[in-house]
């Protein structure tokens, strides 16, 4: 191994921060408008932050500029670590977070767009603090690393290490042959879908505060929300959950085919595989659940979390399913009903969709789609290459063969995941949980999904987890978040090794 260059690494640490402190600065005018004390603390926050941002850039501006894969396999990671330490400076400054483990969960849970929270009256908080708090998501939804990408070429750096070790998913599809021009691209749609959702919020009739941060969790997949009964607030509102749905929805596609769209190119997207199974597996879920929810639920048991309303009312019941099944798919995390007091084939098939997990190329986390359609085709061709076994057939996927490097990948990766979610169930179940809840924080923690099972159910939060359990859950959510492979290659001896 070459000698790794550890100023380039703090350069983008450094840079990572100044981005990180300037985000902040931006909730300031929140507080100012808000008369609030915690103005403060935010503009402490944020300057501090830019301050040690300039310092670790200008100290080793003069680094060389060769990236190479191991720096961006840590300078995600640490980049992430760095978002993290210093995303909790404006909770700790303001006191709105006093405890330190409890700031750093919170921290990670927004930059990964988990969305759970150890916070139990949101509303409560300051105005400055609640926009800072969706910021951290729509700053991880896409990827501050991403977006450093986009100014790579004013340093002099190439990204594409970077942008590979970063990007979430298995996607070949490519916006522009250059990977600066595509991280632009991407930002671009990610920002014009935010303000486009908010508008529509807006008119909706949220509040402008309140479609602001929606717009910002919903397009990250990340849902922070601004009230302690999440999107149930407006239960009464259908309009408003109709559009968080469909904005999940489109959150939760590659955004590559999002650009596509946009430039007219709808055959792209309907002839995508991976969409067409996105598209009629939630709608096929969404038809299920409704169904069981309508016929079969105990009328004893409520579908909301805000507003009861009768399981007979068919249109509030598809509109719960939609939003759940689309919430946990995306792993967005929004509550309108608490699935958990569903019946039991309802709870269990949202449970399945843990596991399941939005597109590659998108916001959301979990094992993706495309991982699981490559993983049924494989297995579908072993039983063929049982009849003919010297036959070559490859795994084809939206009419190409699939590498068989590329196979062992998504195979290794569907292992890896289990062992952790089961190996982390154990682990977390010696941290004072019972078996359901330490199922459920294990699968939500590493889906970056937010509400689990148990004690961690949609109607409750995660501020009863012992500080082991918060750190141990935090540490899942980075991983889940970066694809497992971007931060467990650090803890391998080998990476480390001089060859």
């Amino acid at each position: 191994m070459k000698h790794i260059n550890i100023k380039i690494i703090i350069s983008f640490l450094g840079l990572t921060s100044m981005m990180n402190g300037f985000f902040m600065l931006l909730s300031a005018p929140f507080s100012w408008y808000h008369n609030e004390t915690a103005l403060t603390g935010i503009l402490l926050a944020g300057f501090f932050t830019i301050t040690l941002g300039l310092s670790m850039w200008y100290l080793t501006r003069n680094a060389p500029k060769n990236l190479q894969k191991k720096e961006g396999y840590m300078i995600v990671t640490f980049g992430w670590l760095m978002l993290t330490l210093t995303g909790t400076l404006p909770y700790l400054f303001t006191g709105s977070i006093p405890h330190f483990v409890d700031a750093v969960f919170e921290a990670i849970s927004g930059y990964s767009t988990t969305g759970a929270s150890i916070l139990t009256d949101i509303e409560s908080l300051p105005k400055g603090i609640l926009f800072w708090r969706s910021s951290t998501h729509w700053i991880g939804g896409m990827g501050i690393i991403v977006l450093t990408v986009a100014i790579l070429p004013l340093l002099g750096i190439g990204g594409m290490q970077l942008f590979m070790a970063e990007a979430p998913g298995p996607s070949t599809d490519k916006m522009h042959p250059r990977i600066t021009e595509t991280a632009k691209r991407l930002w671009l749609i990610y920002f014009s879908l935010t303000m486009v959702e908010f508008f529509l919020l807006k008119f909706a009739g949220m509040t402008w505060y309140d479609a602001i941060n929606h717009a910002m969790a919903t397009m990250s997949t990340g849902g922070f929300s601004t009230k302690n009964a999440s999107v149930a607030y407006w239960n009464g509102m259908p309009v408003i959950q109709y559009i968080i749905i469909a904005f999940m929805f489109i959150a939760g596609t590659n955004f590559i085919l999002s650009y596509f769209a946009l430039k007219g190119k709808i055959s792209k997207v309907i002839q995508n595989e991976e969409f067409k199974y996105y598209f009629l597996g939630t709608l096929g879920f969404i038809i299920t659940i409704s169904i069981l929810i309508i016929f079969y639920q105990d009328p004893n048991l409520q579908t909301n979390v805000e507003h009861p309303m009768p399981f007979g009312e068919t249109e509030s019941a598809v509109r719960h399913a939609a939003f759940q099944v689309v919430a946990v798919i995306t792993t967005t995390g929004f509550v309108t009903a608490d699935y958990t007091m569903w019946n039991t084939v309802a709870t269990m098939l949202v449970f399945s969709l843990f596991f399941v997990g939005g597109s590659a190329g998108s916001t959301a986390g979990g094992v993706k789609i495309v991982r699981h359609i490559v993983m049924i085709k494989n297995a579908l061709l072993e039983f063929k290459k049982l009849l003919h076994p010297h036959a070559i057939i490859p795994v084809r996927y939206d009419g190409h063969g699939v590498q068989q490097k590329v196979v062992f990948n998504i195979l290794s990766f569907f292992v890896l995941y289990m062992g952790i979610f089961i190996g982390s169930a154990i682990v977390l179940s010696f941290m004072d949980l019972d078996f359901v809840s330490a199922i459920g924080v294990s699968a939500s923690s590493l889906g970056n999904i937010g509400p689990a099972f148990g004690k961690l159910s949609p109607v409750d939060n995660y501020a009863g987890l012992t500080d082991s359990a918060k750190l141990f859950s935090s540490f899942l959510m980075l991983i889940g978040r970066l694809e497992l492979f971007t931060v467990l290659i650090l803890l391998t001896p080998f990476f480390w090794r001089k060859n």
